[in-house]
C-alpha cells in the first residue's frame, strides 16, 4: 500500500513534535511493508501574519486527494484568538465533513495521573464527541456591539441525521473496541452524555435517536446516560464506570481536556478528527507552547500517538501496534512527561520510539 498524508506542522512546538511522529512513521512503513507520501503545508500564524490568509478552498480540495492529513498544533501570539481556529482547524474539519472527534483515554503504564489511587486499569475508555454540529457551527451574532444595549447570541442546532450518525458511530465503535470486545469485561457499554434536565429540547432529539438505534441496530450494547456535571466529577472519583462514552460537540470539547489530564497530561494526549467515508485528520492535543519553542524540550509522544490512530484507522494494524508498544517503551526511559523534565530531548523521544519499532 502507498499512503499520501498531508502535513500541517503548525505553529510554535508544532513542527518539533511533527518531525518525530514523522520519523516513527517512516519506520513503521519500512517495517510493515508500505510506502507513505508526505505533502507539507504551511498554514498557521506565520502564514497569516505574512499573507493573511488561513486556509483557502484550494488547500481543502488538496485535502480530499490524500489518504490523512497530520497536523501539529494551531496558535500564535501575534495573532487574535479565534482566527486560526476558525479559519484553519474548524474550516478544516467542516470542509472534510469531520463530524467524528476520536479520543481515546487510556492511561500508559508508568505515567503519573493526578487522580490519587487509580492506574491504567481505571483509566481506560473513549470519548466520541460529535464535531461538526451544536454551538461551534457559529450561528447567532452581536446585536448593537460595543455599546452597553449589546446583546450576543449563539445557538446550539442539530439536525436529527447529525445526531443519528454520530451515535451510530458511537455504537459501532462501542461493539469493535468496547470492554467487552477488548476482553476486559462483561458488555460492551456506551453511554450518552449531556443534560436533559435542563437543555431539554436539544435532549429530547439526543435521547429519542439514542434509544431507536440502540433498540433496532445494537440491541447487544448496553445504554447509559449522564449528566454533564455529573460525568467530570465521575471522571476523577471513578473513572473505571466509563467504556465508551459519546457526547455533544460543546460538552465534548470540555470533557475530553479533562480526560487528557487524567491520562498524564496534553503532552500523551492525541486525538483523531474523523469522517469515516472520507479524509480525517490527527493530531496531538496539546496545543503550540511557544515558551518551549526551539529548545528540544517538548514532549512529541502525542504527536507519536495521532500517528498510531492514523495507522489504525487506515488499516494499518500492525504499523499501529508497533508504536503503541513504542511508546509504551519510551516512557519507561523518560523521566517525566512535562516539557523541560523528560530526561532527554525530543528528538531522543522520538528515536527511542522510532528505534523500538524499526526492531519489529
Amino acid at each position: 500500500m502507498h499512503y499520501k498524508i498531508a502535513v500541517m506542522p503548525g505553529d510554535g512546538t508544532g513542527p518539533e513534535v511533527v518531525a518525530e511522529g514523522l520519523k516513527v512513521l517512516k519506520a513503521a512503513a519500512a517495517e510493515a511493508g508500505f510506502t507513505v507520501e508526505f505533502t507539507p503545508y504551511d498554514f498557521g500564524g506565520e502564514r497569516y501574519l505574512r499573507t493573511g490568509e488561513t486556509l483557502p478552498d484550494w488547500a481543502i480540495e488538496e485535502f480530499k486527494e490524500h489518504d490523512a492529513v497530520f497536523l501539529g498544533a494551531m496558535g500564535h501570539p501575534g495573532v487574535a484568538p479565534g482566527i486560526l481556529e476558525q479559519g484553519v482547524l474548524l474550516k478544516a474539519r467542516f470542509a472534510l465533513d469531520q463530524y467524528i472527534n476520536l479520543r481515546p483515554v487510556r492511561l500508559i503504564p508508568g505515567v503519573e495521573t493526578p487522580i490519587k489511587n487509580k492506574g491504567p486499569k481505571e483509566i481506560d475508555y473513549c470519548v466520541i464527541r460529535e464535531n461538526s454540529g451544536g454551538m461551534y457551527t457559529g450561528m447567532g451574532g452581536n446585536s448593537r456591539p460595543g455599546t452597553t444595549d449589546e446583546v450576543a447570541i449563539q445557538e446550539m442546532v442539530y439536525t436529527y441525521d447529525q445526531v443519528a450518525r454520530c451515535l451510530r458511530y458511537a455504537f459501532a465503535y462501542t461493539r469493535r473496541h468496547g470492554r467487552k470486545a477488548r476482553g476486559v469485561g462483561p458488555d460492551n457499554t456506551l453511554a450518552l452524555i449531556g443534560k436533559s434536565n435542563v437543555l431539554t429540547h436539544m435532549y429530547r432529539l439526543w435521547n429519542r435517536v439514542f434509544a431507536e438505534i440502540g433498540d433496532q441496530e445494537f440491541p447487544d450494547i448496553k445504554r447509559e446516560y449522564y449528566h454533564v456535571d455529573a460525568t467530570c466529577l465521575y471522571m476523577v472519583a471513578s473513572p473505571e464506570m466509563f467504556d465508551v462514552m459519546v457526547v455533544e460537540n460543546m460538552f465534548g470539547d470540555i470533557v475530553t481536556d479533562l480526560g487528557a489530564i487524567t491520562q498524564g497530561g496534553l503532552g500523551v494526549a492525541a486525538g483523531g478528527n474523523i469522517n469515516p467515508e472520507g479524509v480525517s485528520m490527527f493530531e496531538p492535543i496539546g496545543g503550540t507552547a511557544p515558551q518551549w519553542t526551539g529548545k528540544n524540550a517538548i514532549n512529541p509522544l502525542a504527536a507519536i500517538g495521532a500517528v498510531q490512530m492514523m495507522m489504525e484507522h487506515l488499516g494499518e494494524t500492525h504499523a499501529a501496534a508497533l508504536i503503541e508498544k513504542g511508546i509504551a517503551y519510551a516512557v519507561t526511559r523518560m523521566k517525566s512527561m512535562a516539557a523541560g523534565e523528560m530526561g532527554m530531548g525530543t528528538d531522543a523521544v522520538g528515536d527511542l520510539v522510532a528505534g523500538f519499532v524499526a526492531k519489529g
